[in-house]
């Protein structure tokens, strides 16, 4: 059975849903020591009712940071991460965002497709020093070794404006 002839419902995650996170994470070997739920968004791809993606972001003030993007084998390359990475790039428009950031060492093609442009661990400690996963990353060390991605988000309605 392929994707096509499923049924595919995004959610967001309720705190109660945090095992279902943590099982996709596992299962597609991503870490899950500082995912946290409160005060942060997550969404859950289900497929014919069963979990097979995830997502997060961690908010700071005006920004975002993607995390815990996880798709399970059988169900990658036929659109499921695009619509968990889309869901989330439309949240964080829709919170005012003005730049999203992630952590990706092996998925660097894959975030250029949405956009994202090389960034600096710096930049991403700077703008979001209390979200779980950059204290992590500076409190055990990992977080000068990591590969940082940007986006930068068009305000609502600028676009138009500048063309009309």
């Amino acid at each position: 059975m392929t994707l096509t002839d499923m049924h595919v419902k995004l959610r967001q995650a309720a705190p109660a849903d945090l095992p279902v996170i943590l099982d996709l994470l596992q299962r597609c070997g991503l870490h899950t020591a500082s995912v946290a739920l409160d005060g942060h968004t997550y969404w859950i791809a289900e497929l014919d009712g069963v979990p097979g993606g995830c997502i997060g972001l961690e908010h700071g003030q005006d920004v975002s940071l993607i995390r815990s993007t996880a798709v399970v084998p059988e169900a990658r390359s036929q659109g499921l991460g695009r619509a968990l990475v889309t869901s989330a790039l439309t949240h964080a428009t829709l919170r005012g965002d003005h730049t999203v950031y992630l952590f990706s060492s092996e998925a660097g093609d894959y975030w250029t497709r949405f956009g994202f442009t090389p960034s600096s661990p710096q930049a991403v400690e700077s703008a979001l020093p209390e979200a779980p996963q950059v204290k992590s990353g500076v409190s055990r060390g990992w977080i000068q070794e990591e590969l940082v991605w940007r986006l930068e988000l068009q305000p609502e309605g600028q676009g138009e404006a500048a063309a009309g």
